[in-house]
């Protein structure tokens, strides 16, 4: 856990980290010292399976909440307003032509602290996000991933506000 790395998260990215942090740290921790307290009222506790799953879900609770701390401790803040026009940044709209396909994608390129490729937030780091990188309207990019190569023309770079 010991990255030192620059973390970019939105504006709103941050907001729902630190949210979710407030949740585990209040209400998921006193759900859990609820549930050892209860097991431990029944006895025994060598042979107590709730107390011993209780005390598993507490470690692996503290070090989600570590983990979080972590990030958030390293969060540089990125405005779409300070990103320039014309060349993919993060947080950069790329509307792009798949080559093979045929196919219109609309990729914005995130911190992997924010990817959800359901809605089509790629990383920086992932394949397709690091060739989409630094590029202008009309650059073609030829990516390497697991399925093979992939082409994509850039059609389009908007910001994602």
């Amino acid at each position: 856990m010991e990255n030192t790395g620059a973390v970019y998260l939105s504006r709103d990215r941050l907001v729902e980290l630190e949210q979710e942090l407030l949740d585990l740290k209040t209400n998921q921790r006193k759900s859990i010292a609820e549930r050892i307290a209860e097991a431990r009222s029944q006895g025994d506790l060598s042979e107590n399976a709730e107390y011993d799953a209780a005390k598993e879900e507490q470690g692996n609770l503290e070090l989600k909440i570590a983990k979080l701390e972590n990030v958030l401790s390293r969060v540089v803040i990125v405005n779409p307003e300070d990103i320039p026009d014309g060349e993919t940044r993060i947080l950069s709209k790329v509307l792009v032509k798949d080559k093979t396909l045929k196919e219109k994608i609309t990729y914005t390129l995130v911190s992997p602290e924010e990817a959800d490729f359901d809605n089509d937030k790629i990383s920086v780091t992932s394949p397709v996000g690091k060739a989409l990188l630094n590029k202008k309207v009309g650059d073609i990019v030829i990516v390497e991933v697991p399925a093979g190569k992939m082409e994509y023309e850039v059609l389009e770079i908007s910001k994602s506000i």
